[in-house]
């Protein structure tokens, strides 16, 4: 028979019962070197075997064998298949009382450990006295641990004991009986901070209960494995897990038989890939370490999944009144489906990026008159595991489930696990299952996702509920309910993730802030302003002509600019009319008063460089006029600074157009200093030709790019 009385002296700070039915998450057994005849627990990874806490004899005492089987050592044995005898872990870390549990460091050169405070003096007395446990560690040196030293936080009147490492390095997690926590016994942590150890920090009541919580161990991801009497339980001591999420520790849930048992089962590790590992039971009426191994994993954490968003109502507050004009509203939402009027429901396909706009069309041919409003929506699914079913079946109706629409950015999936809630589990990203009954379910998936080369164990998952229907009709009825109204659905100036571009803005117009101009049409080689495409109209609009040098492409367009929209329209129906069905109205914001009124003044006096200039670059009577305008526009705004640019066409050389350029500009400039401007507040730019607007082979294209352009300087 076992001696355990000082073996419960150590432990019974940390235990208590629960209870617990079988499933077949995991497979267990008993390790090989657990003994009949001694208790063996707390294992604790190290190089290639386990670190253990027994009580039985070590072989080296200076004191009597019946007294050194009372107390618990710290021992190691080999677990690949070298060595199987258990031996001591080391003599410099044996004491004459109780030694362990040990955790180690990732590098395995530094040790914590659990000790008795006091060890020296007489045996009998130092064992029957308040002797509290406390954290020591200790440094290896070749074949030895020196350095023997015990943490600050120590104190005579309450236990700190069975020590975890993060695998950082960084906190010890630990248990203790100290006053200020919720109960029997508090898991804390310590932090490091240089060569000092912090406070020890309560995990707080999430965490801990009134009960006992011990026995901790933290994988590389931080998530937390402890023994518990104080969670709800299936009988003794159990094990539990819990993660953290945004600073805060989940609701711990306790692990599936049959890990945990009607006893006493705590001390739990695993690899780092979360497959298995080691735990601690008195099942079989002494202490001893088995073995674990998943079979299908366990699903800790199952809330509800989220409904990727798909449907949203579209609407525009800044309506304008058509319902006079021969106009309508148009949403085309980018996906091959468009929708009339001032407001529309719109479900997409899925995910994925869609260019939404709001246009005002013609009502009779569907011409295109206005885009009004511009989305840029890039629709993501929510983040989650996704589980693929019908919502509601009927009882023996075999359908598939499946995770394909798994949305989990930068993960690959090592496995998948199924609890359909009827007492059946599956493995699989897709598996067929029926119900034999009618009622409502709760599906769970739960998954691991792996990342080279360590893993990384992702321990949430997601339910969902499934109805179950005795029939077609009666299922048939409960979906038919379920169809969403347009109204339902979620507002897109409410929802993330969307990008608006206003085209149209109603107080901008007011303020005459916007002009607008008509677009003709677009070429990727030039027709002319004189073609005979614009013969029908060019008695009444005068067409211009655009180029762009960088892709050689031509636009033409109305040189009319409508200060506010429906000024625009009777041009824009005229044109259209005229065999121009591609022709748009385009709008141009101008958000400064003072561009505004440059803008206006180079509309009322020309932009052409021949009406203010001569053949001796001698201003004209035009010049004048404008340039009396600016000196006005000056003195109103004293902090402003002008640009006059000056431009030419590309007869002659390039040297000596920029030269051309540079001597109007400041002729201008010259006259405003004269009439008082601080010569600072102006600037002459000479261009030459080097941006022209069109590409300059006849006259007329000369012409336009012979221009003035008057620019604010920020």
């Amino acid at each position: 028979m076992k001696n355990k009385q000082l073996i419960l002296v150590l432990l019974a700070v940390l235990f208590h019962q629960i209870s617990v039915g079988q499933t077949d998450t995991y497979t267990i057994k008993r390790t090989v070197f657990s003994s009949d005849f001694y208790d063996e627990f707390a294992p604790v990874f190290y190089q290639n075997g386990l670190v253990f806490v027994t009580n039985r004899s070590s072989g080296v005492t200076d004191y009597s064998t019946s007294q050194d089987a009372n107390f618990t050592k710290i021992f190691f044995i080999d677990t690949d298949g070298k060595k199987t005898r258990p031996r001591l872990f080391s003599k410099y870390l044996r004491t004459r009382l109780n030694d362990g549990p040990a955790t180690f460091n990732a590098s395995g050169d530094t040790v914590y450990f659990s000790n008795n405070l006091i060890t020296e003096g007489n045996l009998r007395k130092i064992s029957s006295m308040r002797n509290k446990l406390g954290i020591f560690y200790a440094v290896r040196e070749g074949k030895k641990w020196t350095k023997i030293r015990e943490m600050r936080f120590n104190n005579e009147w309450y236990n700190i004991s069975t020590p975890c490492l993060s695998p950082d390095g960084n906190r010890l997690y630990f248990a203790s009986d100290k006053p200020d926590g919720f109960g029997g016994t508090d898991i804390y942590y310590s932090e490091r901070k240089g060569e000092y150890w912090s406070d020890p920090v309560n995990l707080g009541p999430v965490i801990n209960t009134a009960g006992n919580e011990s026995y901790p161990f933290v994988t590389a991801e931080g998530e937390l494995y402890f023994s518990s009497d104080g969670h709800p339980g299936l009988g003794g001591k159990d094990i539990f897990f819990s993660a953290m999420k945004e600073g805060r520790w989940q609701t711990p849930v306790r692990l599936d038989p049959p890990v945990n048992s009607q006893h006493d089962d705590f001390a739990l590790i695993t690899d780092p890939m979360g497959r298995g590992g080691y735990f601690t039971t008195n099942r079989d009426n002494s202490l001893d370490i088995y073995e674990f191994s998943t079979v299908s994993s366990q699903i800790f954490y199952a809330g509800l999944q989220k409904d990727n968003q798909y449907c949203f109502t579209f609407s525009d507050p800044g309506t304008i009144e058509i319902d006079t004009l021969f106009l309508k509203y148009v949403w085309d939402f980018g996906d091959g489906i468009k929708a009339e009027g001032a407001e529309a429901g719109h479900c997409f396909p899925g995910p994925g990026k869609y260019n939404v706009r709001l246009d005002i069309a013609d009502k009779k041919n569907g011409n295109l008159f206005f885009t009004k409003l511009m989305l840029e929506i890039d629709l993501r699914d929510v983040e989650q595991p996704y589980i693929t079913s019908p919502d509601a079946l009927t009882s023996g109706e075999t359908v598939e489930f499946d995770a394909l629409k798994s949305y989990l950015p930068g993960f690959d999936i090592a496995d998948w696990t199924w609890d359909f809630g009827d007492g059946t589990r599956g493995e699989g990203e897709s598996i067929k299952h029926s119900y034999d009954k009618p009622g409502e379910y709760t599906v769970k998936l739960g998954l691991k996702l792996k990342s080279q080369p360590k893993g990384s164990i992702y321990n949430d998952g997601i339910s969902k509920k499934v109805h179950v229907f005795g029939s077609q009709a009666e299922r048939n009825n409960w979906m038919a309910a379920r169809i969403p109204d347009k109204s339902e659905y979620t507002d897109f100036r409410l929802s993330s993730g969307l990008s608006v571009n206003t085209l149209y803005s109603a107080q901008n117009e007011s303020s005459k802030d916007v002009v607008y101009r008509i677009d003709l049409l677009s070429s990727s080689e030039r027709i002319g302003t004189g073609s005979s495409v614009f013969k029908n109209i060019s008695s009444k609009y005068t067409v211009r002509e655009e180029s762009n040098p960088s892709t050689g492409g031509w636009l033409y367009y109305v040189s009319d600019e409508h200060l506010d929209l429906m000024s625009a329209y009777p041009a824009w129906s005229e044109l259209n009319g005229a065999g121009f069905r591609d022709a748009r109205v385009i709008i141009q914001v101008i958000t400064d008063p003072v561009r505004k009124e440059l803008i206006s003044l180079l509309k009322n006096y020309g932009i052409s460089d021949e009406f203010y200039f001569d053949s001796y670059n001698r201003l004209r009577a035009n010049a004048y006029l404008m340039l009396d305008q600016i000196v006005m526009l000056l003195n109103r705004n004293p902090s402003l600074r002008l640009e006059i640019g000056v431009h030419t066409d590309n007869a002659g050389t390039a040297a000596a157009n920029l030269k051309l350029s540079q001597t109007r500009a400041q002729v201008m400039v010259n006259y405003l200093v004269n009439r008082g401007i601080e010569g600072r507040r102006v600037v002459a730019r000479g261009f030459g030709n080097t941006k022209p607007v069109s590409r300059g082979t006849s006259e007329a294209d000369r012409k336009l790019n012979r221009r003035i352009e008057l620019n604010v300087i920020n």
